[in-house]
């Protein structure tokens, strides 16, 4: 049996591989205004810093990436799990810097596509491009191969992720968490890794538990800080696969709403799996509904959830906010 789309977000993750082959990206371009035209917020427990400068602390603001995001598109994709097809010949794009999130029942491919994007499942079909390069394969003597490891190494540089079950490093505190990609893949001094980890904790609201281990952290905590350290990598591509479904009820809307000032105040190419209605419509230009490795119905969010055209798409809404 194929995994199903919560399954998928467990073995194999940031958590599970080693440090060296963790996804991160290059350095972030100037940071941007928040959409506001008032001042950046400084960090509180639900907001975000966007712009550097002196925060409570004497520390120094994170700043988010703006303005170099690539594009992600999707030509003919399959994807098997022994006899089942999950992802059959499936074709979208996501425009740089767009946010767009996955809706659907469980199993009907949506973390299947993140894991593809992280390299965490092989592709059986099609084409994977993230900006002008395709992901799965490379150009070598005028034809189009397999990617070897390299490229491989390379392009998961750009793609971060933040999956459902944390998957921080157990044996290492919340700084080491944070520092050890940048360090080890990124290249960047001990100092620099930690000054910019140092700044994204009080982006995050965790300045106090830097030298804190997982064990030690609720799983608000620890899902701030497996977004940090996402951060931390400087990706270009943010991928979300149900971040809060992890999460006890009433911790949930404190990460919501550090997501959405990340997503608004940053020009990060995002894609979401949820389940969670309500965040998919604040958070998304565009939402797609799956269904059986397929999109049944596109649209931007007042569409999908207002006056869905599919009845499929009104019969999985009403179902979820149902439940």
């Amino acid at each position: 049996m194929p995994p199903s789309d919560t399954d998928e977000a467990g073995p194999g993750g940031v958590g599970d591989r080693p440090p060296s082959e963790i996804p991160g990206a290059p350095k972030a371009p100037a940071p941007g205004d928040g959409g506001s035209g008032s001042a950046p917020n400084v960090v509180t427990e639900k907001g975000v810093a966007t712009q550097k400068g002196e925060v409570p602390g004497g520390e120094q603001a994170a700043e988010l990436p703006r303005g170099t995001a690539p594009g992600i598109r999707f030509e003919k994709v399959v994807k098997r799990f022994g006899s089942n097809v999950v992802l059959r010949e499936l074709d979208f794009t996501v425009a740089p810097g767009e946010r767009v999130t996955l809706i659907g029942p469980s199993g009907s491919g949506k973390t299947t596509i993140l894991r593809l994007l992280m390299t965490l499942e092989k592709l059986d079909g099609g084409l994977i491009w993230i900006g002008d390069e395709t992901l799965w394969h490379r150009e070598r003597g005028g034809k189009r191969v397999p990617a070897d490891q390299k490229h491989l190494h390379e392009m998961r540089k750009q793609v971060g992720m933040v999956f459902q079950q944390f998957n921080l490093f157990p044996n290492m505190n919340v700084l080491h968490n944070l520092t050890e990609g940048p360090v080890r893949v990124l290249g960047l001094s001990k100092d620099e890794a930690v000054e910019r980890a140092r700044g994204l904790l009080d982006m995050v609201g965790l300045t106090d538990k830097e030298n804190a281990h997982p064990t030690q952290l609720s799983g608000g905590q620890q899902q701030r800080v497996a977004i940090a350290r996402a951060l931390a990598m400087q990706p270009k591509v943010l991928l979300l696969d149900e971040v809060t479904s992890a999460l006890d009820p009433e911790l949930v809307v404190g990460v919501q709403d550090l997501l959405r000032d990340i997503a608004r105040q940053s020009d990060l190419t995002l894609l979401c799996v949820t389940h969670e209605m309500g965040f998919a419509k604040d958070i998304s230009n565009r939402v797609l509904m799956f269904d059986q490795g397929q999109i049944v119905e596109e649209g931007p969010p007042d569409q999908i959830f207002g006056e869905p055209s599919e009845q499929r798409t009104r019969d999985f809404l009403q179902a979820v906010l149902a439940s």
